[in-house]
């Protein structure tokens, strides 16, 4: 009776030993165990893994990938704008047991790695490349996270430059070279366009003076268009072939010989003749006393008056 206790007290002990030594792994976890302190090789698959109790110890490693965001970093560019950038790192445990063993906090470690990575980046880079060619800045990054991230069992699977933040007096002059670009682009648009139109309308008056029935219906449609528009409206095109025919029926006219009317003549102001001033006081009257050449002078005037007065 005796014996029988022992044996029942030996299997009790054994199956609470034995369910101190069960860890269930999960299946995104790995197991590494210590055994007195030491790492064993051999690691824990997802399941149930069995360890002795009180000699061994196991520590479960996470083999999922990890999002971890990196703290926005500022610094100046390289053409000497400052800036403030964040980016966001992926990443998994490929070797758990370097994982546990080589580094303390494999997180923290690759946090800080990726901020100093940051910094190193944002100063080799331009501001244009940050913003619009980030993909070889990505790739760079994630380089330089490799090599320490090799040696703590970290594989780095994606890092992407996430957002940058410029000073305000920066997206100002950013926004008016943009609207500058988008002006130059709008008038030289517009040019081509008058270019192309200038282009198709000479063709088409070239086929219009080969055909002339094709202007007039040109003109039918242009009348027909508007008068769908204003019903009161009535437009009568003046077809500017007869301008010309009538043109050049005058030159030929003029040409021919046909009357030319005269050209007027300015008329200017008639102007009296006066006498000179000789003859003015030779025939002036001259009062009585006064001397025969006096007289002389004035016969020629007296002599007349007698001669009628005795006719």
């Amino acid at each position: 009776m005796i014996v029988l206790d022992v044996v029942v007290a030996v299997l009790l002990l054994a199956v609470v030993v034995a369910g101190l030594g069960v860890r269930v792994v999960q299946q995104y976890q790995r197991g590494v165990v210590f055994r007195f302190g030491r790492v064993r090789e051999e690691i824990r698959q997802p399941g149930l893994a069995l360890i002795l109790p009180v000699v061994d110890r196991m520590k479960r490693v996470n083999v999922q990938i990890v999002t971890m965001p990196v703290p926005a970093q500022e610094g100046i560019t390289r053409d000497n704008v400052t800036v403030r950038v964040d980016a966001v790192v992926y990443f998994n445990v490929v070797d758990p047991v370097r994982a546990v063993v080589n580094v303390q906090d494999y997180q923290f470690a690759i946090s800080q790695v990726a901020q100093t990575s940051l910094r190193s980046i944002i100063g080799k880079s331009e501001l244009d490349d940050l913003l619009a060619n980030r993909e070889p800045l990505n790739q760079g990054m994630a380089l330089m996270l490799d090599s320490p991230a090799l040696g703590w069992g970290i594989q780095i699977d994606r890092v992407e430059i996430k957002d940058v933040a410029l000073p305000e007096s920066m997206k100002r002059s950013m926004s008016r070279q943009a609207e500058a670009e988008r002006e130059r682009r709008a008038r030289i648009i517009t040019a081509d366009g008058e270019y192309q139109a200038s282009a198709r309308l000479s063709e088409a008056a070239t086929i219009m003076s080969r055909a002339p029935a094709a202007l007039q219906l040109r003109l039918l449609q242009t009348v027909v268009e508007v008068a769908a528009e204003k019903n009161s409206t009535l437009v009568l095109p003046f077809p500017v072939e007869l301008l010309r025919f009538l043109d050049v029926a005058a030159k030929e006219k003029e040409g021919h010989g046909g009357p030319v009317r005269p050209e007027p003549v300015e008329r200017g102001v008639e102007q009296l003749e006066l006498p000179d001033l000789d003859e003015v006081v030779g025939h002036r009257a001259v009062g009585p006393g006064s001397g025969g050449e006096a007289r002389e002078g004035g016969s020629g005037w007296e002599g007349t008056r007698g001669q009628e007065a005795g006719r």
